[in-house]
C-alpha cells in the first residue's frame, strides 16, 4: 500500500511560482502530478519513473521542474510562470511496485489570480 500527502498549493499571482510536494509512504514505483480544474477531466502534468525520467506535458515544459527524492520518497514540483490557465486541484498518484495498484493523494489547490 502507498499513502500520499500533497502539500503547498494556495493563491499566487500570474507569472508567479509555487512548490508542491507530495511525499509518499511505502513501495512507490512510478509517481505522476495531474490537475483537474472544476468540470474538467484530469490532465496529466508529468510522469517520473524510479529510473528518474521525467516526462511533460507540452503546457508545462520550461516552466515547471519535477524533482524526485528517492532517499525521502517525495516529487517536488516547482512551478514557474503561473498562468491563468493552471489553477487546478493538483494529484500526486503512485503506482505501488508490489500490486501495480495507483494509489492518489487527497491534492492540493493551486489559484492564480491575474
Amino acid at each position: 500500500q502507498v499513502q500520499l500527502v500533497e502539500s503547498g498549493g494556495g493563491l499566487v499571482q500570474a507569472g508567479g511560482s509555487l512548490r508542491l510536494s507530495c511525499a509518499a509512504s511505502g513501495a512507490a514505483g512510478m509517481m505522476a502530478w495531474y490537475r483537474q480544474a472544476p468540470g474538467q477531466q484530469p490532465d496529466l502534468v508529468a510522469t517520473v519513473r524510479r529510473a528518474a525520467e521525467t516526462t511533460y506535458a507540452n503546457f508545462v515544459k520550461g516552466r515547471f521542474t519535477i524533482s524526485r527524492d528517492f532517499a525521502k520518497n517525495t516529487v517536488d514540483p516547482q512551478m514557474n510562470s503561473l498562468q491563468p490557465e493552471d489553477p487546478a486541484v493538483y494529484y500526486c498518484p503512485a503506482r505501488c511496485i508490489k500490486t501495480q495498484y495507483t494509489y492518489w493523494g487527497q491534492g492540493t489547490q493551486v489559484t492564480v489570480s491575474s
